[in-house]
């Protein structure tokens, strides 16, 4: 069985470069570091999608280990859907508005 693409909403790769210009602007190891770290989340969550637990419903939520930042996402049949990398620690919930 192939792994599922994932499909992100348009907010969560703004959330992506924004969240990487901060740490560009502060230091490009830091940028490289939680690029890292994404990437390597977003592989463990395509390896098993349902390794995490559910989160606000229907979604699922993976922390990031170094960096204050979670991923918010959902699988459906045809793709795991990234809905946000929220911060931890600003806005909770904001959102849960969102559709893909």
């Amino acid at each position: 069985m192939s792994a599922k693409p994932f499909a992100f909403h348009k907010d969560a790769g703004l959330e992506v470069e924004a969240a990487f210009a901060w740490y560009m602007a502060h230091s490009r190891n830091a940028a490289v570091a939680f690029m890292d770290e994404l990437e390597q989340a977003l592989a463990s969550i395509q390896d098993a999608p349902h390794r995490w637990p559910l989160f606000e419903g229907c979604f699922r939520r993976y922390l990031l280990r170094r960096f204050p930042f979670y991923i918010v996402y959902r699988e459906t049949d045809q793709s795991i859907e990234v809905i946000a990398l929220a911060h931890g620690r600003r806005r909770p919930g904001y959102w849960r508005v969102r559709t893909m």
